[in-house]
């Protein structure tokens, strides 16, 4: 008796497998490769530009002067805090905003995010007017504990925050709301506390989530420009961090500049590439 033939779903021999395979080999279209090789040309040019016109033979020289390195240890530890401290308010309020149910919570959503879509100028000007010495919080603070935020170190590191902070905050509530709650709710009824459940079920499975939300932050308060320079002034040594000095430097000595932005740029790839590799990787 003759043995019946088989077929797979997707067809004779391949199946899905060959389909896929033809799927991905298939031409791109040309109305859609063109665009897209002229955005990534876009992206590209200036970072060639800049690696081409840099001053290689003045570099070490260039990079040599204290002032440099002061900026960019400044710019490294305010950034970090920055990142710290978004991490240590922008988790709650990301949990807040997606596992909870308010009045309200939508405008709370809109308020959260706005920092992302405000120039940052505007954005120093409100916290100058909040954390100003004749600021609403900040009389305050000046008037009963001495404390005065602006052109510190301390008004960089709020400054970063402010406009870091939402990146954190959208990508910690993006991943909350993929994972299932089950979990959560099971280790209520076990007898832990909803606290208990975030810190020992919660706060693992959304660990990458917030591995790169807080890459993100980073990255975005070691960029910040306006928001600090508004608040916080360019002091060297106290404010001016690296796009700062960058901003300096191109007044009066562009390979100056050209060799503080190679810097800021080689610090930004070698941190995001490295913190991808072991957080954001698809396994």
């Amino acid at each position: 008796m003759t043995k019946p033939a088989t077929t797979t779903p997707g067809g004779v021999g391949g199946g899905p497998r060959r389909t896929r395979l033809r799927r991905g080999t298939r031409a791109v279209p040309v109305p859609l490769l063109l665009p897209a090789l002229a955005g990534l040309a876009f992206l590209l040019l200036p970072l060639v530009s800049l690696l081409v016109r840099a001053p290689w033979r003045d570099l070490p020289e260039q990079l040599a002067s204290a002032e440099v390195w002061q900026a960019l240890r400044l710019s490294l530890v305010c950034a970090t805090s920055a990142t710290l401290l978004s991490l240590l308010v922008g988790v709650p309020l990301a949990w807040l905003l997606a596992r909870t149910e308010f009045p309200g919570r939508g405008l709370v959503r809109a308020l959260v995010t706005l920092p992302l879509v405000l120039p940052p100028v505007v954005g120093g000007v409100a916290l100058l007017l909040a954390f100003g010495r004749n600021g609403v919080v900040g009389q305050w603070l000046d008037s009963w504990f001495g404390i005065t935020l602006p052109f510190t170190t301390t008004g960089v590191v709020l400054a970063e925050t402010f406009v870091a902070m939402p990146f954190l905050v959208i990508s910690v509530e993006g991943t909350l709301r993929a994972a299932d709650p089950r979990y959560e709710e099971a280790a209520t009824t076990l007898g832990a506390s909803r606290f208990t459940a975030f810190r020992r079920v919660t706060l693992p499975l959304i660990a990458p989530g917030v591995a790169a939300g807080a890459v993100l932050a980073w990255a975005r308060a070691l960029g910040e420009f306006g928001a600090t320079i508004t608040f916080a002034g360019n002091f060297p040594g106290r404010t001016q961090t690296m796009p700062l000095a960058v901003y300096l430097a191109l007044q009066y000595d562009p390979a100056a500049a050209i060799a503080l932005s190679l810097v800021l740029l080689a610090v930004s790839i070698a941190v995001l590439a490295g913190l991808r590799d072991r957080w954001m990787t698809a396994s």
